[in-house]
């Protein structure tokens, strides 16, 4: 069988799969540590390391070569790779000690012990049904999560408890659900420097409405409880304490003030430190924690009219104890020094890599959003450098003097990985596959808005008319406008059976300021869809290629809402529509998310119902396939079967595809290929 787009997306997990990723650097810059599997159609990763005197690299663990059952999960984990959207298998988390010389992974439920010198494998001798094991600082014991208790070990075993509840709707050690789903707070836990504490997060779920998940294509299972904190409803109750490892004696975190989220916990050399916020999100405060006491003293607070930005890597205590965050000032978002901005307002910082002595982060110019690149600057200010000045995007992982890169463009295609230090580079290599499809892209901005737009068209050499295909995201904090050959091959793979693509980043999206993103703020209908609807009358000025009397649009999540709602508000404009796990009712999404943007619908209810689908069914005239997995416990299917019971209530014909076991990420092969086959299908039915 001749393997095709769909085929080759599918099985290789989007191209991701034999890219070396989540890099650790030791801090002598000695050595690299990455996980990567054999090939691109692999999906168990391998922990490797990078020699960088030598430049040669060692498997040090294949999973393969030990007894664990891989797909063996703890519940704990399976929900960790749903909110980070994790599919591949092997050592996909992991930890170091401080200086970087051993490492611990959990394979089946079972810690496995790395001498990343030597090569060394051990398995403590623990009970299974491990998650989330990390090192102390010092490598001689090791915690993790076991259920709801956080535990801690020897290396050479010797568990103990450290800490626990009688019910079982309350953890210790764990991230709850809205930290691990839209703060990028994946842990629960975090090591003292010296070893000999642990600060760790009680979650009280009880407080949560409870959902259930059930499986329709096999009524005989049980329905899976899951507490869902819907907009307008309680979460759960989140507190610190810190723990003595040798003695379990345990100190709670007092934080006065209104908050409701924990944000973030940074443990290092300068001190302890908790970025909390208020419910509203238009406050947040910095705390320094006194672990003896569990005292807090107010060390930062920043407050915004519409919302304070959460930024990845940031806040921290740096080695000389300042205070390293990100603000939105002057129009962008800027790294922050003890409060004192360091960066100019013409960069727009999304994140903070390195706090040593120069802040490492990732930024783009305001005017270029789709170019990110690795950027330095002193503490004070001074010595503004791009490390890497190349027209594309660039992410990295520093410590020291050493920098490790993955760089994009839109002409290689694939990304490269390299490691800077000492003025040299050196290639650590991606086993990805060679995309099947080489996008043929245009990035342009569009309207008096700038809006960034691109448009990708068919490498057959024509130049009839095609009908058109938007493929947009368009909500907050993700980017689809990038110069990334990547980043288009699925759009590329449409372009090839005959469409023109577009790809408009609306207002609402990163990367174009403060004043853009927080254009959304209180109506995320609005201005969305106009700026798509802007694109969408110039394009016959654009691409000549561009049939626009056949517009369809597809999306999935935040784009199959603005898919759905471009062709109930904009049909003459959008001819059809796919709209894959749509939020169709901003009520049924959480709290975090939807209040932010929306506010608290117990309190105000107008913008909820302004922008419903479910309260605009009425108004659907073209064709609409709606998607949905049943296993969703993000966007869970209630979104496109309420709206779908509202399309028929009107008497609007539409069609709906629910998929049997399937989250939000439909990871099973299959079921990804066929999926862009079906919606495939439906475009050359309703738009030719």
């Amino acid at each position: 069988m001749s393997d095709t787009f769909p085929r080759q997306h599918a099985r290789t997990q989007r191209l991701t799969l034999g890219e070396p990723r989540g890099f650790v650097v030791s801090p002598d810059g000695e050595r690299v540590v990455f996980a990567r599997s054999a090939a691109g159609d692999d999906p168990v990763n391998m922990l490797w390391v990078l020699d960088v005197g030598t430049a040669t690299e060692r498997l040090v663990l294949d999973p393969r070569t030990l007894a664990a059952d891989l797909s063996e999960l703890t519940p704990e984990e399976r929900r960790r790779r749903e909110r980070a959207r994790e599919g591949a298998g092997g050592v996909v988390t992991w930890s170091c000690d401080a200086e970087v010389t051993c490492a611990v992974t959990v394979l089946g439920g079972q810690p496995v012990l790395v001498n990343l010198v030597d090569g060394t494998v051990t398995t403590p001798a623990v009970e299974p049904g491990v998650f989330d094991a990390r090192l102390s600082p010092d490598g001689s014991h090791f915690a993790f999560v076991r259920g709801g208790d956080l535990c801690v070990a020897g290396t050479d075993g010797g568990e103990r408890v450290l800490a626990s509840d009688p019910s079982p709707l309350v953890t210790w050690g764990s991230a709850d659900f809205i930290a691990a789903e839209e703060m990028g707070r994946q842990r629960g836990y975090w090591w003292s420097p010296d070893s000999d504490m642990i600060v760790a997060s009680r979650v009280d779920s009880s407080p949560v409405d409870v959902w259930w998940i059930a499986d329709p294509a096999h009524p005989a299972s049980d329905p899976v409880e899951h507490r869902y904190p819907a907009a307008g409803t309680r979460n759960a109750l989140v507190d610190l304490a810190v723990i003595d490892v040798r003695t379990g004696a345990r100190v709670p975190v007092s934080i006065p003030g209104r908050t409701e989220y924990v944000n973030s916990v940074a443990w290092t050399a300068g001190g302890l430190i908790v970025q909390v916020q208020t419910r509203d999100q238009r406050q947040v405060d910095i705390h320094r924690i006194d672990p003896a006491t569990g005292d807090a003293e107010l060390i930062h607070t920043d407050i915004d009219d519409s919302w304070v930005e959460l930024v990845p890597g940031v806040p921290v205590l740096d080695g000389h104890g300042h205070l390293v965050t990100c603000a939105d000032r002057d129009g962008s978002r800027r790294v922050m020094v003890d409060g004192n901005p360091v960066t100019p307002p013409a960069l727009q910082v999304r994140s903070v890599t390195g706090t040593g002595s120069r802040i490492t982060f990732v930024a783009n110019e305001i005017d270029i959003p789709w170019v990110h690149n690795v950027w330095s600057v002193n503490p004070d200010g001074t010595g503004l450098t791009n490390l890497t000045p190349v027209d594309g995007i660039v992410s990295a992982s520093a410590v020291g003097s050493v920098t490790v890169t993955r760089t994009a463009t839109l002409t290689a295609s694939r990304a490269m990985f390299a490691v800077h230090a000492d003025n040299r580079e050196i290639g650590i290599r991606s086993l990805a596959e060679e995309p099947l499809v080489n996008p043929n892209v245009r990035i342009m901005t569009v309207g008096g808005r700038r809006i960034p737009v691109a448009v990708v068209t068919p490498r057959d050499g024509g130049n009839g008319k095609l009908p058109v295909l938007f493929d947009p995201y368009g909500g907050p904090h993700a980017q689809r406008v990038l110069a990334s050959n990547a980043a288009f091959a699925t759009s590329q793979w449409f372009a090839d059976q005959g469409y023109v693509v577009v790809v408009a980043d609306n207002r609402g999206t990163p990367g174009l300021g403060s004043a853009w993103e927080r254009e959304v703020f209180r109506d995320l209908a609005g201005p969305v869809l106009e700026d798509q609807v802007e694109v969408a009358l110039a394009l016959e000025g654009i691409e000549p290629r561009a049939d626009t009397s056949r517009i369809a649009i597809r999306g999935w999540s935040f784009g199959g809402y603005l898919a759905a709602l471009a062709v109930l508000r904009a049909p003459g404009v959008f001819r059809a529509a796919i709209a894959g796990a749509p939020v169709t009712d901003w009520r049924l999404y959480d709290t975090h998310y939807t209040e932010r943007y929306l506010g608290n619908p117990a309190v105000d209810d107008a913008p909820y119902a302004a922008t419903s689908l479910i309260e605009d069914a009425h108004l659907l005239t073209r064709p609409l396939l709606l998607i949905h997995g049943l296993a969703d416990d993000n966007v869970v299917a209630a979104h496109t079967l309420q709206f779908s019971s509202a399309l028929l209530a009107a008497g609007r014909a539409h069609e709906v595809l629910p998929l049997s076991g399937v989250t939000h990420m439909t990871p099973q092969e299959v079921v990804a290929e066929n999926l862009l086959l079906h919606q495939l299908e439906f475009l050359r039915r309703t738009v030719g």
